[in-house]
């Protein structure tokens, strides 16, 4: 057993150890507070936010079954052509081309619900393929890998041809999922990169992403490169390969 001189030794071995520690950021500076009260604030008081069915309440809602008003055509900025199902979802139309949100967005938590057909049709990549892609650029990748695999960078939660998701987690085939994006994105001065993107993914409550730096926007061939660009729409893509992906519950949080 320690006596109690050794126990004082100890604790003034452990303040030279705090001493001795790295103050990281810039306002940790001067002299040090030597109260609690030094150390706490009270402004700015956080936003209360509630829930209402799972979506919070400064959520803007993109789709829940009431119409496409914040969507249309990303090719032409026409009316959009998916399917809108009775159950308050909504599938891609194959071939009538990727749909857009009307409204652009910087950092944001978006939550999205899809499911893959429960008829299984096609293998690999070909079997209900889509993607969301954050700002037009950054695609979390939508497939279903069930006893489908494919290379393991362009599986479902993959951020398309960048990162491996950590595990996966889809449902079963037919089955809904939910995807919940934490997004940052980049920040440019003077049309160069100041500052990266990243990304965090959990695919039905499971992390999958683990904010990932983001290398440029997503090339199917080539290497990823970064573009200046500010705030831009959230895109669901029409993998032209009959895919018939369907969504649901589309909502969103500006950061």
């Amino acid at each position: 057993m320690f006596s109690c001189v050794e126990n004082v030794r100890e604790a003034d071995k452990n303040v030279a150890e705090v001493k001795d520690a790295v103050i990281k950021s810039q306002k940790y500076i001067g002299v040090e507070p030597t109260t609690p009260e030094a150390t706490e604030i009270y402004e700015p008081v956080p936003l209360k936010v509630t829930s209402n069915n799972g979506v919070p309440s400064d959520a803007l809602v993109l789709f829940n079954g009431n119409g496409f008003d914040e969507w249309l055509n990303a090719a032409d900025s026409t009316a959009v052509r998916w399917h809108s199902n009775a159950d308050g979802s909504m599938t891609v139309n194959d071939k009538t081309g990727n749909i857009q949100t009307k409204r652009n967005f910087g950092d944001m938590q978006l939550h999205i619900e899809w499911k893959s057909p429960s008829e299984i049709k096609n293998e690999g990549q070909a079997r209900a393929n889509s993607g969301v892609f954050i700002q037009q650029r950054y695609e979390i990748q939508i497939l279903d890998n069930n006893d489908n695999p494919t290379y393991t960078n362009g599986q479902v939660g993959a951020v398309y041809k960048q990162s491996v998701p950590l595990a996966m987690a889809s449902s079963p085939t037919g089955e809904w999922n939910a995807y919940d994006i934490i997004f940052r994105a980049p920040k440019f001065e003077n049309e160069e990169l100041i500052e990266p993107a990243f990304v965090t993914v959990l695919h039905n409550g499971v992390l999958i992403q683990n904010h990932f730096e983001i290398d440029g926007t997503i090339k199917y061939i080539g290497w990823p490169k970064y573009e200046a660009h500010g705030k831009a729409p959230i895109v669901l893509q029409d993998h032209a390969d009959n895919s018939r992906v369907s969504y649901r519950n589309i909502w969103l949080r500006e950061l």
